[in-house]
């Protein structure tokens, strides 16, 4: 096997443990994230009333039902294929998700608006700068439709402008720029690293075969003495 051959095979064992690595951070994440929404849900509107009866809160359903869904697919994939392409885009997309149900259980706050760009940072542990084209293109969706059908649910006014979502997806292709920046850096420094490895074990075998040839030849020069 040669140098570029060897270098190639580091890398993509080096990024199979980033990947995988990533993946359990996020099972966390995910499950941290589910129970966050319920406390969420059950702190912010835990009730509702219906004439003279007391019901639990739509929110309260919403964060346990939705939740579970949005939770469920990432951690099966995680558990049963860890460290594919599949697994880390379906994280992106469920990460993106689990910020348009956070800002609509807090009603549109905009400081829940923050967790879009801290979910951008989170994936870029991945160090793949292509999971972030579909999470882009779902928060960009998700503002849309639901500025068309639901506004309060995601900006917390009934009127927004009707350029309000273009503005959140600048933002967001804003900081995409800067992660994608990262993330090509990152997998530069990686294929670097793996090309030194591949050209140390390269010389270590040229050691290696010489110092071999060198005590055959002793061996023969011993035994023809």
């Amino acid at each position: 096997m040669n140098v570029e051959q060897r270098a190639a095979e580091i890398f993509e064992e080096h990024s199979q443990r980033v990947y995988r690595s990533t993946d359990r951070l996020f099972a966390i994440l995910i499950v941290a994230q589910w129970i966050f929404a319920v406390g969420m849900a059950v702190l912010l509107s835990p009730y509702g009333w219906e004439g003279k009866t007391k019901v639990v809160h739509e929110h309260v359903f919403i964060a346990v039902g939705f939740g579970a869904i949005l939770a469920s697919l990432p951690l099966v994939l995680i558990r049963t294929q860890p460290g594919s392409a599949l697994t880390r885009n379906v994280i992106a997309v469920a990460q993106m998700l689990w910020s348009a149900l956070l800002i609509h259980l807090s009603g549109g706050r905009i400081e829940t608006h923050f967790h879009v760009f801290g979910s951008l940072a989170f994936l870029a542990f991945y160090r793949d700068w292509k999971i972030l084209m579909p999470a882009s293109a779902v928060v960009a969706a998700d503002h849309l439709i639901r500025q068309l059908l639901w506004p309060e649910s995601v900006y917390g006014m009934v009127n927004p402008e009707w350029w309000r979502f273009l503005e959140h997806a600048f933002w967001v292709v804003f900081t995409d720029v800067f992660v994608v920046v990262a993330c090509l850096n990152a997998q530069k420094d990686m294929r670097e690293a793996a090309h030194q490895q591949a050209e140390v074990e390269s010389l270590s075998e040229s050691d290696e075969l010489k110092s071999l040839v060198v005590q055959m030849m002793l061996k023969e020069a011993h035994a023809q003495a």
